[in-house]
């Protein structure tokens, strides 16, 4: 499975240990760099999981906040800002979530990699969410 990393400078540390603690587990990893500007990051990361180079996105700024915000304008992608393991599971299980935001001023290392375990251990469950989920893509396709 291969997945694609992006941050700005408040995010880099973080970044730096989950990419290392990833590729310690045998992953496929892209780091797509560090940016000056968030939006930059995300967009670079998200286009990447949009069009399929990557299967999921992780991308670290100050709270996650502004990364998800940026993320989640392209088209194919569920950015979720997650800051314990439930949510990190129930986005991927209900919403199908394909880039998960890390804030690397609001989370330690151990509580990141928790976090990351638990998106990446999670499917999808589809059924009754795939419902919502494709009213998601309906917004996205309307553009407003």
């Amino acid at each position: 499975m291969k997945l694609i990393f992006a941050s700005d400078s408040a995010g880099t540390d973080l970044k730096k240990a989950i990419y290392e603690y990833l590729m310690g587990k045998g992953y496929a990893l892209t780091d797509a760099g560090e940016f000056k500007d968030y939006p930059d990051a995300a967009r670079k990361a998200a286009h990447a999981v949009a069009d399929g180079e990557a299967r999921f996105g992780f991308l670290f700024c100050g709270t996650g906040i502004g990364m998800s915000m940026a993320a989640n304008k392209v088209r194919g992608v569920r950015a979720a800002v997650c800051t314990e393991p439930y949510s990190a599971k129930m986005t991927r299980m209900h919403n199908d979530a394909n880039v998960l935001c890390l804030g690397g001023r609001v989370l330690g290392t151990e509580l990141a990699k928790l976090i990351v375990d638990a998106f990446l251990d999670a499917g999808y469950e589809g059924g009754r969410h795939q419902r919502r989920v494709d009213l998601i893509c309906d917004i996205e396709k309307q553009g407003r």
